[in-house]
């Protein structure tokens, strides 16, 4: 019985191995078949696509590794041990300038190549330079104030650019009206963005730049809303920077009366193309100067209170470099 029992088994494990001995044949029946110069070829090419790989991703890699830490971070300095590398640091301090929204146009600002041409001007580039001098020890943010052209955003953004590259504090700058305007833009129901989305960076920003303040229309809305921020950043003892081109005291009744007097001389002179063009700028300019109103008036009485305590003013004169450089220009092409 039990020599049986064991011819069963060894009879139903042979089946067993058959069925599966043709199962397998089957299924490589259906693999089409390739040939062997054929297989060989794609093999060779894999193969080199693999070591062409190898050698571009090596070669970038090298590209990017630092001579001087070779991609650790750290570099051994005499009598301080292991510290963080330049490389580490010029990376980051990148990083942190993308993310501050300079402006394109304003990323080559800087103390260095700002030249002042008046007396304001001078005091100017002191007061900002020694703002990041003291940082972090600094109660006061500043508010430069004066006409255009006379490097107000210069000054701001060397401001940010200095913090930034020597100390790693985080800022932001931001124009007061395209701020509004993304404000306005979160409430659009397709908008993908929310106004706490847009303001938190503003709010957490351990310097903020609010370039041309007053600028825009002074709406009941717009006032609310720079007072909203504003005031949110005093509360949370945050250090901000603003520019205006309006005063608290528009001076108006000197101004006119000097350019009218200019304007009377160019009238009762003698014809000629410049003087008229000239001419022409003055009546612009007396045109500006009497529609001109005070920072108090265009922001509102609560938030130019605020500001008397948050910021020092800074006044800048001068004259306008945008002119200058249009006089250059003309000057080079005759």
């Amino acid at each position: 019985m039990v020599r049986c029992l064991k011819v069963t088994r060894c009879y139903n494990s042979t089946v067993v191995k058959h069925r599966l001995v043709r199962r397998r044949v089957s299924v490589l029946e259906r693999i089409p078949c390739m040939s062997s110069d054929k297989q060989d070829t794609n093999v060779v090419s894999i193969a080199k696509n693999r070591e062409a790989k190898r050698s571009r991703d090596s070669e970038k890699a090298g590209e990017d590794v630092c001579p001087i830490c070779f991609g650790t971070g750290t570099r051994l300095e005499e009598g301080k041990g292991g510290v963080i590398c330049d490389c580490r640091r010029t990376n980051s301090a990148s990083r942190a300038l993308d993310a501050a929204r300079i402006p394109p146009r304003f990323r080559h600002c800087s103390f260095h190549n700002y030249y002042p041409t008046d007396p304001k001007q001078f005091q100017a580039h002191g007061v900002a330079f020694r703002l990041v001098q003291d940082y972090p020890a600094v109660e006061t943010g500043l508010l430069f104030m004066g006409p255009v052209g006379v490097g107000k955003t210069h000054l701001a953004i060397a401001i940010l650019k200095e913090l930034i590259e020597k100390k790693g504090v985080s800022c932001l700058f931001y124009e007061s009206g395209s701020l509004l305007k993304a404000i306005q833009d979160s409430y659009n129901p397709i908008s993908k963005t929310s106004e706490m989305s847009v303001l938190s960076p503003v709010f957490q920003a351990e310097v903020l730049v609010l370039d041309e303040l007053g600028a825009t229309v002074p709406t009941d809305w717009v006032r609310d809303t720079m007072y909203q921020i504003i005031n949110t950043r005093y509360n949370q003892n945050k250090l901000t920077v603003f520019t205006t081109n309006h005063l608290d005291e528009p001076n108006s009744e000197g101004e006119v009366k000097k350019l009218q007097s200019q304007l009377q001389q160019f009238r009762t002179g003698p014809y000629d193309k410049d003087n008229r063009q000239q001419e022409k700028e003055i009546e612009s300019r007396l045109k500006s100067v009497r529609q001109t109103k005070t920072l108090e008036e265009r922001i509102g009485t609560p938030l130019r209170s605020r500001l008397y305590e948050m910021c020092k003013k800074v006044m800048i004169e001068g004259e306008d470099f945008r002119k200058r450089l249009e006089q250059r220009r003309s000057d080079s092409a005759s």
